[in-house]
């Protein structure tokens, strides 16, 4: 079904958008995760949505689940999304304010992904006018720890997926494809351990463990292989505690990304396998979260057919195709439940300063998405 233009109103959808901007949500700090959540809690009850708020730790936000089932008993779409950013409190106030430049609505979170959950929520808000209900539940599932790797919920998310229909991932858009496949992510944490030393004492028996990082950081990210889209990068490196005083501790987080199983495999080899540069000085390993490659299947193929003959009657031209840049999707996707991502609007800054939103996306994506969500009911009746 084709929804027309007057069905959505981009200015009512920016608005939102830009309002939940405005609550800063950085993954590590649960409290202001939880008030983004509170604020989409009142925007699904307002909608007669069944809420439910699920703790999985103090370390981080709760999870919100809210539900419309219509008194359909059977499995039905999810939508997956999180709150979180990669912004830190204060971003508003400094380098990314919430701000509007012609077509382009800019500030933390716009696009990934605070933009794709309000435009799903439109989406239905859309399909319920037309129709007052659809043939089989939809689930929203806004999860608050997805930009590190959703340590603390990927065992729910792996739960509701399996127990759905279809899985719709409103992440950032692409204006020429839908994303039916994630390369895998793994992450892991270095740990080097030194000797303690006077560090203006020449030929001193210190070992400096940030010197031992600097050659192990060249090491693995001289793994990369871009031609393959095989990566290694090292985001965050702590370590020191005076000038003068020789590192004895220093810790670095590394983000590795692979297009396929084999990719997988020589990273987890790799990683493992590492040693320190200097004999003096300890490694540690640390396994952290992984995203599990997803690859197109049957189901996935399936659903991209659905939303791609949505999207022509629409007047997109959208090819399907595996990408990086993980999501909460790669779960649901490696299980075999028909997944597809990208759904949400269009823009370009993904965690940088400059994160923005295209509005002139925000109707055309929301009937596609409204579209996708009819065409799918209408296969349960």
């Amino acid at each position: 079904m084709v929804f027309p233009l007057e069905a959505f109103d981009a200015e009512a959808m920016a608005a939102m958008i830009a309002e939940w901007a405005t609550v800063e949500s950085p993954s590590y700090d649960a409290s202001a995760v939880n008030a983004m959540m509170n604020l989409a809690e009142t925007t699904m009850r307002e909608r007669g949505a069944a809420v439910e708020r699920i703790s999985v730790g103090s370390a981080t936000g709760d999870v919100l689940k809210a539900g419309f089932r219509w008194g359909n008993p059977g499995p039905g779409i999810l939508v997956l999304g999180h709150l979180d950013t990669v912004h830190l409190a204060g971003t508003i106030a400094g380098p990314l304010p919430v701000r509007r430049d012609g077509d382009r609505l800019y500030g933390p979170g716009v696009l990934d992904m605070k933009g794709g959950m309000v435009l799903a929520i439109h989406a239905l808000d859309a399909v319920i006018e037309d129709r007052g209900k659809l043939n089989l539940p939809v689930t929203f599932l806004f999860i608050s720890d997805e930009e590190i790797g959703s340590p603390a919920t990927r065992a729910l998310i792996e739960h509701e997926a399996k127990a759905s229909k279809y899985v719709l991932v409103p992440e950032p858009g692409r204006h020429h494809a839908l994303v039916t496949g994630r390369h895998a992510v793994l992450r892991y944490k270095l740990h080097l351990y030194g000797k303690p030393a006077h560090a203006a004492r020449p030929g001193g028996a210190g070992r400096s463990a940030i010197s031992a990082m600097a050659r192990l950081i060249q090491e693995v990210e001289g793994y990369s292989d871009q031609d393959n889209e095989v990566s290694y990068r090292v985001g965050i490196v702590e370590g020191g505690t005076f000038v003068n005083v020789v590192a004895t501790e220093c810790h670095a987080e590394v983000l590795c990304v692979a297009p396929s199983d084999q990719a997988f495999e020589n990273i987890q080899r790799r990683m493992e396998g590492l040693r320190s540069p200097d004999p003096e000085v300890r490694l540690e390993v640390e396994p952290g979260p992984v995203r599990p490659l997803f690859q197109a299947h049957e189901g996935t193929q399936d659903l991209f057919g659905v939303a791609e003959r949505v999207a022509t009657e629409i007047g997109l031209d959208l090819e399907m195709g595996q990408f990086g840049g993980g999501s909460d999707g790669n779960f649901t996707g490696a299980l075999g439940v028909p997944t597809l991502d990208g759904l949400g609007p269009t823009g370009d800054g993904v965690h940088t300063k400059h994160e923005y939103i295209e509005i002139s996306s925000l109707v055309p994506r929301g009937r596609l998405l409204a579209g996708l969500m009819a065409a799918l009911s209408e296969r349960n009746r």
